[in-house]
């Protein structure tokens, strides 16, 4: 269904059905447009309540809805310090699935990266700091998916923003994917974009003066998802190189399939097949047993998917014989991190000795 969904949003379906149902998204999104406004103008006026904690708070959310790289950018400011000395703790809501269970991926991938790290996994991100301050002592704070969690005051707003899908198709939810209007950027304090590599340079320019149109005085740093091995159920890891010329078959439930299928190409995969599932789909034993299938039945030497989709799938006994690992990626900057750790860095100074 969420791929229908998208294929209506973005205009691929035509048809008097989905024009209709376009019309009803548009109508829907007006009203869900005056709610937001509404919200940020009481949280701008202090009218909304906003709790504040003696720790260094910083937001790593997005203004649309799905991937956009926010868990490598978690990641990679964990690792960054730590390097530092500074042991930060992660504040996550977790997710609801269609089977009624907390959706423990991008935790789960948070821990695999830095198992020292402390996650709290909690919908109330105030309560989740003042466990992560009390309990652990944590001096810094990183709100995972945070931009419109605004009861927690944050030091640093970071937006993650897809390069290949930097503006949700242009409206808001549900007739679009923005979570919010894309002048929500000017309370930000740095963007990161996100997959530059999947885009011209002309394409990067468009986005970055688009930004800028809102905030100018943002910190916009550009990176890539760069693809570091493939490591297989029996725990070996082998380079990227490996998948070049194999015959592969992927699949994923991420918010930006796309982006995965086209850095698996890049690699120098053949893709015979592949198949997409819903956003923090919870996968069966038959769900796996059917991929293997199908990936049999196509002649494919391997089947690759994501460390996120991994971690939901590693619990099944897969039994299947043949070759399934996960691709391990890392944020890799371009342009901008050093403008991006001096921010960090005058945040943290300016509350810890």
């Amino acid at each position: 269904m969420q791929q229908e969904y998208l294929k209506i949003i973005s205009g691929q379906k035509k048809g008097p059905g989905a024009a209709c149902i376009k019309i009803l998204l548009t109508i829907i999104s007006a009203g869900y447009i005056v709610i937001i406004n509404l919200r940020n103008f009481l949280y701008s006026k202090g009218l909304l309540k906003t709790h504040k904690t003696e720790a260094v708070v910083i937001s790593i959310g997005n203004i649309t809805a799905g991937g956009t790289g926010k868990t490598p950018l978690v990641i990679w400011l964990c690792d960054f310090l730590r390097e530092n000395n500074i042991e930060p703790a992660v504040l996550t809501r977790g997710y609801k699935t269609g089977r009624k269970e907390s959706g423990i991926d991008e935790p789960a991938v948070i821990l695999q990266n830095c198992p020292k790290i402390k996650v709290i996994v909690n919908p109330n991100r105030a309560t989740g700091a003042r466990l992560a301050i009390e309990k652990f002592g944590s001096k810094v704070l990183i709100i995972d998916d945070g931009f419109q969690h605004r009861r927690l005051a944050r030091d640093i707003d970071i937006v993650t923003i897809d390069a290949t899908e930097p503006f949700g198709c242009g409206k808001v939810l549900p007739a679009g994917l923005l979570r919010e209007p894309v002048s929500s950027l000017k309370r930000a304090d740095a963007v990161v974009l996100t997959h530059c590599c999947l885009q011209s340079s002309q394409q990067i320019e468009e986005i970055e003066n688009q930004i800028r149109r809102e905030n100018s005085g943002l910190i916009i740093a550009k990176t890539i998802h760069q693809p570091i091995s493939i490591i297989f159920r029996d725990g070996k890891e082998v380079p990227t190189e490996y998948l070049a010329g194999k015959r592969v078959f992927t699949f994923c439930g991420i918010g930006n399939p796309e982006g995965f299928f086209k850095t698996v190409e890049n690699i120098g995969a053949e893709i015979t097949g592949r198949e997409i599932f819903d956003d923090h789909y919870r996968y069966s034993k038959e769900d796996i047993g059917r991929i293997c299938k199908r990936a049999a039945d196509l002649q494919a030497e391997l089947i690759i998917t994501t460390e996120k989709d991994w971690t939901k799938i590693t619990c099944l006994n897969i039994k299947e014989n043949i070759n399934i690992g996960y691709m391990k990626i890392k944020i890799h900057f371009i342009e901008g991190l050093e403008q991006l750790t001096d921010l960090i860095e005058k945040a943290v100074e300016g509350k810890i000795s």
